[in-house]
């Protein structure tokens, strides 16, 4: 869903820094509440145009919390939703048996899930999995605060020891291969811990 990404930064991005947050907080709430997009790839972009308006350092940590409010309201209005319908005991089985074969089978997946994604819709897998909430908020805020303030930090190095253009080319490449590597660390995990295969079956008895 990069071209929604791509639609909300056109119509807000141009805004100044207020637009280039709120627009932060779009693509990241959604991301949080129906869909993927991308949003270590904006999160950049919105910071490459940041020192137009304040020093990076400032408007990285700007972001960051907009990544963090956009995260909590999108995932704590899933978790909301899904706790107040019906879940059919299948979907719960289901989930419950993915955590055991993940590296681990609580809250703390939570922060694994900034470095290898494998929780679609963290909203509704707490509420499904009956994790503990409190758990559930310190352990997204700490992943927003680790993965996207290594991001800001890293960017702002690059344009503070390279020209602008050199900056903005390594800061792309970075980013990328953060994605990257998230999304290949994410298969290997759950090639590791068996993640989609189907139990052997027990012989029948006679």
């Amino acid at each position: 869903m990069i071209g929604l990404g791509d639609w909300i930064y056109g119509l807000f991005g141009g805004n100044g820094e207020f637009g280039l947050l709120f627009c932060i907080f779009l693509i990241f709430l959604l991301d949080a509440l129906l869909f993927p997009t991308l949003p270590e790839l904006f999160f950049v972009i919105a910071f490459m145009a940041g020192p137009n308006y304040r020093s990076p350092a400032v408007f990285g940590i700007e972001l960051v919390l907009t990544a963090i409010a956009a995260e909590l309201v999108g995932i704590l209005t899933l978790h909301y939703i899904v706790t107040h319908i019906h879940v059919p005991g299948r979907i719960e089985r289901a989930v419950n048996k993915y955590t055991q074969f993940l590296v681990m089978g609580d809250e703390r997946l939570l922060l694994l899930n900034r470095v290898a994604p494998m929780i679609p819709f963290a909203g509704a897998f707490i509420a499904i999995a009956h994790w503990d909430i409190k758990k559930s908020v310190f352990y997204i805020v700490l992943g927003c605060i680790l993965k996207y303030g290594f991001i800001a930090v890293m960017s702002g190095f690059f344009y503070t020891f390279f020209n602008s253009n050199e900056a903005q080319t390594f800061t792309l490449v970075a980013t990328f291969a953060i994605i990257i590597i998230s999304f290949v660390t994410s298969i290997l995990l759950k090639k590791r811990k068996g993640v989609g295969k189907t139990a052997p079956q027990e012989p029948k008895k006679e």
